[in-house]
C-alpha cells in the first residue's frame, strides 16, 4: 500500500532523538490508530505499551528484538513485530520511512 485514504492528521510531529526520527499520528476512517514515520541513520533504542507492528516502506535498518541476541535486517516493503511494554533497538543504516500499527 502506497497511501492511505480518508485520514485524519494530526499537525503536530512526535520528535525524538534530537530531530533524528519523526513521526505523525493519523487516524483512519474506521478509528484505526497508526503513525507514520522517518528515521535517520543512527542508533535508537524505543519502548512499547501495546504491541506494535512495524511496517517499513522504505530504507534499510537492524533489529535487536526483545529477548533475540541477533540483530535482523530489514528494507523496504519488510515488518516486524514488538510485544508490548518491551524495548527494542535499531541501528538504521540508511534513511528509513516506516508505518507503525498499534494493537490493544
Amino acid at each position: 500500500m502506497s497511501e492511505f485514504a480518508n485520514v485524519s492528521v494530526n499537525l503536530e510531529a512526535n520528535v525524538y532523538f534530537d530531530g533524528q526520527v519523526t513521526s505523525r499520528a493519523i487516524v483512519l476512517a474506521d478509528g484505526t490508530q497508526k503513525t507514520l514515520g522517518v528515521m535517520l541513520p543512527g542508533e535508537y533504542e524505543f519502548g512499547t505499551e501495546v504491541r506494535e507492528l512495524m511496517e517499513i516502506t522504505s530504507g534499510q535498518l537492524d533489529v535487536l528484538l526483545p529477548g533475540a541476541t541477533e540483530w535482523q535486517a530489514y528494507t523496504g516493503g519488510s515488518a516486524f513485530d514488538v510485544p508490548a511494554a518491551a524495548t527494542f533497538s535499531v541501528r538504521v543504516q540508511q534513511i528509513t520511512n516506516y508505518v507503525c500499527s498499534y494493537f490493544a
